[in-house]
């Protein structure tokens, strides 16, 4: 794809780009981190303990933000390898990572230790787990595959309580809320299933692809879709209550703050959209590099910070869609930022897990995997979880 793309052929090139979204995994081999980062510790706002982060972008909003504690030092605790690539990225709850995996697995890993729990083969390795992230809620840990089924599994035992088929690929990831489990497919549609049971409770149907994982805000699912609309389903009754052309296919999830959805799309824009007015309140592009977002913003201090294909992590301001600073990396960035504090964890298909400053955006420190990082940081208990193309999961903490 050529550097310079206008919104129009972005667009045009979104429903290809949606399909083909997943990057193949280079191998490589591991090579050991660079020096520890010692860093200050994180702001008193957020020194807190956070024990859990139950699903993508943990929090229903998908801000990408935590309270949870980190040592101002971080160090390799413990390698797990998963034997096949991991997109998917994790949740953690109550000292269990959870993980999926290109072959099919869903996995639990004692955060401690990194010693397997148990593993629960979703599909053959023909289909495979994708991007879709579990998420944990009331003992069941919640995930899609690349088949099109939906998965609820036992959290003690790894032995599935129910099953639910869509009609196409999963890579959405779920969100639980008001006693539902919410997922998007492939197939063009948004589903509510009842949380406990897997009965169907609604689906809302779009015009395209549902890649993007639905955020909560006041009892209202909002995604972008495929087919260029920014959604909003009533989680109660499954009634939309805004559709809006955004002029964009998206893959990126929205995050929520104070009433406004901020993401980036396939048409090299990143947008924000303010809900209750229903209109677009700012559109963001590089004047230079005309690239697609498919990272999901992270929320904090007045700023989203994303990553994008043209190899760079951005904070933009909230406020008004102006760049605050740039980082470089040497391939795409399609890993989801974590922030703690003022640090941001982000990985990127060079190989490398990145530590940036929240407020300036200078690195501070990064490990060499040695594999692509597609998938988004993990952080809880005192560590950072995340995977990498070549089925190597990491946990970093004291």
């Amino acid at each position: 794809m050529g550097e310079r793309m206008s919104r129009w052929a972005g667009g045009r090139m979104g429903a290809l780009l949606c399909v083909l979204a997943a990057v193949a995994s280079l191998h490589a081999s591991a090579h050991p981190p660079s020096s520890p980062a010692t860093q200050p510790p994180s702001s008193p706002a957020a020194q807190s303990p956070t024990q859990n982060w139950p699903q993508f972008r943990n929090t229903p909003t998908l801000s990408g933000v935590t309270t949870a504690a980190l040592p101002a030092t971080l160090r390799l605790q413990w390698t797990f390898d998963a034997g096949s690539a991991i997109d998917s990225s994790a949740a953690i709850v109550d000292g269990v990572v959870y993980v999926g995996t290109g072959d099919g697995k869903l996995l639990a890993v004692d955060a401690a230790t990194g010693k397997q729990k148990w593993a629960y083969q979703a599909v053959s390795d023909n289909y495979g787990i994708g991007e879709s992230s579990p998420a944990v809620a009331n003992g069941l840990v919640y995930i899609g595959d690349l088949s099109g089924v939906f998965h609820a599994v036992d959290a003690a035992t790894g032995k599935a309580r129910w099953t639910f088929k869509t009609g196409a690929e999963i890579k959405s990831s779920p969100v639980v809320a008001a006693g539902k489990v919410l997922i998007g497919s492939y197939d063009g549609h948004l589903y509510g299933l009842d949380a406990a049971t897997g009965k169907q409770a609604w689906k809302v149907q779009t015009d395209n692809y549902v890649h993007a994982t639905p955020a909560i805000w006041n009892g209202v699912a909002y995604f972008g879709g495929c087919d260029e609309f920014f959604h909003g389903v009533r989680i109660s009754d499954g009634v939309q209550v805004v559709s809006m052309n955004t002029e964009a296919y998206t893959a990126a999830s929205p995050a929520i703050a104070n009433g406004v959805a901020y993401y980036g799309t396939f048409a090299n824009e990143v947008v924000a959209v303010d809900i209750a007015a229903k209109k677009v309140r700012w559109r963001f592009m590089d004047p230079d590099r005309q690239f697609p977002f498919y990272s999901s913003a992270a929320l904090a201090n007045g700023m989203m910070i994303l990553g994008g294909r043209d190899k760079n992590v951005r904070a933009l301001d909230m406020a008004t869609g102006k760049e605050r600073w740039v980082f470089p990396t040497r391939a795409r960035v399609e890993s989801s930022p974590a922030i703690v504090g003022t640090r941001v964890f982000v990985g990127s298909s060079d190989g490398k897990l990145y530590v940036l400053d929240l407020n300036s955006g200078k690195r501070l420190w990064d490990f060499e995997a040695g594999a692509p990082i597609t998938a988004s940081p993990a952080i809880a208990g005192g560590r950072v979880v995340i995977g990498d193309g070549d089925g190597r999961l990491y946990a970093f903490g004291q």
